[in-house]
């Protein structure tokens, strides 16, 4: 980080939530901007994830699993029930349930992320960064960017749009737009009137779910990742303090503390991510 010794708390902040992009983000909502540092985080994550189960497949036995073996059968096992109570189509779940297995370890992985000492990667990067031509700003958790977590939520909204048509027919899901949630009438007027509004709402639904999908995974990492940079202050401050020897054990308790309850965090919002996808996918097969 540049110039690191002389930043201030509000620069030092600052400094660590700007991400490594293509260009000057000029707008609330620019798509010509890439977070460079995200995408190549979660892509390598995404690849590690998948070496992982290639190498579980490659030396899996019929017989007594090793440790290796047996924990990633629990958790496919754990994943595999959690989509049979809530899609009932055995078809479907052929391809939603491996999706959802993917969605946990991956988002899982992103947030682990988190667990890096805030300053170790970025004070790497700084020494090579700028050298090799790039900017000296780097963020590496994924899911603490919010166009990551919405990239993975519209993701989950096109395949509940899929399905839709999928099980209902395209059709039997246009019908189901404007006719729920509040019926029809055999009224023309206010059969139109309640359509109109019945659509409306289903809009509203679709968004809302999208939106409320990915900013619920972003906002607990987003708010994780500043406790963090927090304590790196107060360590900072206790080597800077007189009393610095007794800051520096709030430091270390500080974050001893958080980071053994961020360790619940982590887990959890990827479980609760990969659910709220298996509801959704599931409602897209339910007809009102």
């Amino acid at each position: 980080m540049a110039a690191e010794g002389t930043l201030t708390p509000g620069e030092y902040i600052r400094h660590h939530l700007v991400h490594l992009t293509n260009k000057k983000q000029e707008s609330i909502v620019d798509f010509s901007v890439l977070n460079v540092d995200s995408v190549v985080v979660s892509s390598l994550l995404g690849l590690l994830m998948c070496f992982v189960f290639w190498l579980c497949a490659r030396k899996a036995t019929s017989g007594v699993p090793g440790r290796f073996q047996a924990a990633v059968e629990i958790l496919v096992e754990m994943v595999d029930n959690q989509a049979k109570a809530v899609i009932h189509n055995a078809t479907s779940r052929k391809l939603i349930a491996p999706m959802a297995l993917a969605v946990f370890v991956w988002i899982f992985l992103m947030n682990f992320m988190d667990m890096i000492p805030v300053d170790l990667l970025p004070s790497i990067w700084h020494s090579a960064g700028p050298a090799l031509g790039f900017k000296d700003y780097l963020r590496v958790v994924p899911t603490a960017d919010l166009s990551t977590t919405l990239g993975l939520s519209f993701s989950v909204l096109v395949l509940c749009l899929v399905y839709n048509i999928k099980i209902k027919g395209l059709g039997g899901w246009t019908h189901e737009l404007v006719t729920a949630p509040f019926g029809t009438s055999k009224n023309p007027v206010w059969a139109l009137l309640l359509g109109v509004v019945n659509f409306l709402m289903q809009m509203i639904e679709f968004v809302a779910k999208t939106v409320s999908h990915g900013m619920r995974l972003f906002g607990n990492m987003f708010a994780g990742e500043l406790v963090f940079m927090l304590i790196a202050l107060l360590g900072a401050y206790a080597s800077l303090s007189l009393g610095g020897g007794l800051f520096f054990v709030g430091h270390l308790i500080a974050g001893t503390i958080w980071t053994l309850f961020h360790i619940l965090v982590i887990v959890l919002q990827a479980f609760i991510f990969m659910m709220l996808a298996l509801i959704y996918l599931g409602q897209a097969h339910d007809a009102h």
